[in-house]
């Protein structure tokens, strides 16, 4: 398991991550909504697969240092939202991180409270995260 650490920056005594190599992050919603339930299976699904590392979005929003250094270090950002929301993109961006990759599900035909969870809608999700995060590799 990868631990995250935060150093101190000499110059301006601010936080900064000290994991090493960048990790792709995905930040999930996990609301109260089957959209949301299917949003953070997707998250997860992803991490097992090895496409990024599912990471802490209550941490953003509770402005704790270490996390909120580690998703301004992350080489790559991945955000889902279960609906038109966007709960976890605004939690990122009131923390001025803005650059990552986003996906809403109600963009992908699924509705609140008419999309239950099922391996089939997580594979949907899934895919097209990989594609978004690949996307963004072949940007340089």
């Amino acid at each position: 398991m990868e631990v995250y650490r935060v150093a101190k920056n000499n110059k301006n005594n601010s936080a900064a991550c000290a994991c090493g190599a960048s990790p792709v992050l995905i930040f999930s919603c996990s609301g109260g909504a089957d959209t949301g339930e299917l949003a953070d299976q997707a998250a997860r699904e992803m991490t097992r697969q090895g496409i990024g590392r599912m990471f802490c979005l209550a941490g953003i929003g509770g402005k704790v240092s270490g996390i909120v250094a580690s998703a301004k270090a992350a080489s790559s950002i991945l955000v889902i939202d279960g609906c038109s929301l966007d709960c976890a993109k605004k939690n990122l961006e009131i923390e001025g991180i803005t650059e990552f990759e986003h996906i809403c599900l109600s963009d992908l035909g699924f509705e609140k409270g008419r999309s239950p969870v099922s391996e089939k809608g997580i594979e949907r999700v899934v895919s097209a995260g990989r594609k978004l995060l690949q996307k963004e590799k072949v940007k340089v």
